[in-house]
């Protein structure tokens, strides 16, 4: 019997293979999915965020997963707090839970707490958005690559809300946004273990080509066409998603949309890469490795 509680984290790019270990982890340490993937919380977004299967849910509980809707206002704070309650019921039941997903922002969240930003003054956030409407998205990047070079290379920079947030602070602070990342905050009353996946970028890139063609085989256009009149919803600016819209709209033909969102893909997990081998404390696998090394590694851990 364990004395301890644990959060095990499974962490690593999109198409990585983060879902079958995590069920499988679930199953051998009898333990509960919570689901950190930030774009998987939302009904409406099933095909273009890779919602695991009927079957893939039913081999372990999972939890997070498609419960809100694009339509309510729910903040990564807010997913701290929910998700934070929910490790402690299911440390009730079992010592280990795991904490399943490739949004860095909310995995770091549970594991370590928000980062405090200082106040800023809205005429700034106000002006990036007159910037954003009037020259695009390209400007504000290149702003930011000049006054963060950290932040260019981790964040989100094709989400326009996460880059205006980052600007703002550089702007209003007169510092990095990624300075005022990773300060001390408030303990957490588990241990955390931290695991990624990883493999040669050629075959991530593989597969993530292939799961592309999963997802159009599946149905995304027509996922996407129900969703065309909210495009302009934060929850959206979504790679997958943000491609087609343009394709329904002329701008783009069917394959160079998706031969786009292939690309935008490639560049998502090359910042998730660059975000998660910050961290030092994460033991990093091979995607292919046998189980029974990571288990093992694991149970190392427990006490």
């Amino acid at each position: 019997m364990l004395k301890k509680k644990y959060v095990i984290s499974v962490v690593g790019t999109t198409a990585i293979g983060k879902t079958t270990l995590g069920i499988k982890l679930a199953n051998h340490f009898n333990a509960e999915i919570i689901s950190a993937d930030s774009r998987q919380f939302f009904k409406e977004m099933k095909i273009g965020t890779a919602v695991p299967s009927k079957a893939e849910l039913a081999q372990a509980k999972h939890h997070f997963i498609q419960n809100i809707s694009i339509f309510d206002n729910y903040s990564v704070g807010d997913f701290e707090r929910d998700a934070l309650q929910k490790i402690t019921d299911l440390h009730k039941k079992s010592n280990v839970v795991i904490l399943l997903g490739g949004s860095g922002l909310y995995v770091n969240t549970v594991l370590n707490g928000l980062d405090y930003f200082p106040k800023v003054a809205p005429e700034i956030r106000e002006s990036l958005k007159a910037e954003l409407d009037k020259n695009g998205l390209e400007t504000l990047q290149k702003q930011l690559k000049e006054l963060d070079p950290i932040s260019y290379n981790t964040i989100a920079i094709e989400n326009p809300q996460r880059l205006i947030r980052a600007l703002e602070i550089c702007i209003g602070s007169g510092k990095p946004y990624a300075s005022f990342l990773n300060k001390d905050k408030d303990k957490r009353n588990f241990i955390p273990i931290k695991i990624g996946l990883t493999a040669e970028r050629e075959i991530i890139y593989d597969r993530i080509n292939k799961r592309v063609d999963i997802m159009i085989r599946e149905g995304l256009l027509g996922e996407a066409k129900k969703l065309l009149p909210n495009k302009n919803f934060n929850a959206l600016q979504t790679v997958g998603y943000r491609e087609l819209f343009q394709y329904f709209e002329g701008d783009f033909t069917l394959d160079f949309a998706i031969s786009e969102i292939k690309k935008n893909t490639r560049r998502f997990a090359k910042r998730q890469t660059t975000w998660f081998k910050r961290d030092l404390e994460t033991k990093w696998f091979l995607h292919d490795i046998d189980f029974k090394v990571i288990s093992n590694y694991i149970e190392s851990k427990l006490q």
